[in-house]
């Protein structure tokens, strides 16, 4: 498997000869000021193209951003310029938030050449490297999907995983929101966490000071601390498959391969319904 991540020093070398296709994956909650598309609109990497995780979803679905078909992946980064043979980059704004999903995404759609900016476009802007706001016009590309269903995970399968405890789950929220000690930022769903999950935020992977993802021993201690053992396989769950995706990611990078992500995730579990709920 090609490195999950690259560096900028590495990017911006791919730019100057040419064949490698940007996309910038930023994402932002629903009501956020400015939203992913006028930070877009603002500033991205020259070339660069938008990968909306909201548009590039399953659009029959009432949950947000849900895997789409095969076809509609296909058609949607066809249309960005994206072909089987491209060499693809991925990155957002802060630095691993929402970058890790839409790598993903391509994983699971059977996409091989697929990396992540280290730092994003955050660590880009302070080596001083070129932004713009001009936005590219891509010559649309022909793409054949192929999906990976060992990748991906559904309510169904995680409500078995209570009984057989064959999967650790990996909750990629805050601390305060899995242990429901803060209301969860979509009204409708109930706080905590799933039973028997573990907790690592997202946000600890990377160094705070700069965007960039931690070492590969810290990215070990940090799971080993959380409580992720090596004997089971892993499924990354978060509020809306969003920053599971960062957590994926990571785990490949530190070479683990039994990795699903649970797409529906809290944004599902935590409905009123049928689906137990711890707190503590």
């Amino acid at each position: 498997m090609m490195n999950p991540l690259i560096a900028s020093e590495e990017l911006a070398a791919l730019l100057r000869r040419g064949g490698v296709v940007v996309l910038d994956a930023t994402f932002t909650m629903p009501g956020a000021a400015p939203d992913a598309a006028a930070l877009y609109a603002q500033r991205h990497i020259p070339g660069a193209i938008r990968f909306d995780v909201d548009a590039v979803a399953d659009r029959s679905s009432d949950l947000p951003h849900m895997l789409p078909s095969v076809e509609e992946f296909a058609e949607a980064v066809g249309a960005m310029g994206v072909s089987n043979d491209s060499h693809v980059v991925i990155y957002d704004t802060p630095g691993l938030m929402s970058a890790g999903r839409a790598w993903w995404m391509f994983r699971t759609m059977g996409h091989e050449k697929v990396q992540v900016l280290d730092g994003g476009l955050r660590h880009w802007q302070a080596q001083g490297r070129e932004v713009t706001s001009v936005v590219p016009d891509p010559e649309p590309a022909r793409y054949r999907a192929r999906l990976d269903a060992a990748a991906v995970r559904n309510k169904a399968q995680l409500l078995a995983n209570l009984a057989s405890a064959a999967e650790q789950v990996v909750d990629a929220r805050s601390a305060d929101r899995f242990h429901a000690r803060v209301p969860e930022p979509r009204p409708e769903l109930r706080a905590g966490h799933i039973p028997g999950s573990l907790n690592l935020p997202f946000d600890r992977l990377t160094d705070p000071a700069t965007g960039r993802l931690r070492p590969a021993d810290e990215i070990c201690a940090l799971f080993a601390g959380a409580g992720l053992r090596d004997d089971r396989p892993v499924v990354t769950s978060c509020g809306s498959g969003v920053t599971a995706g960062a957590l994926f990611l990571a785990l490949a990078l530190i070479g683990r391969t039994d990795v699903a992500l649970y797409d529906g995730s809290w944004t599902e579990w935590g409905r009123p319904g049928d689906t137990p709920v711890e707190t503590a």
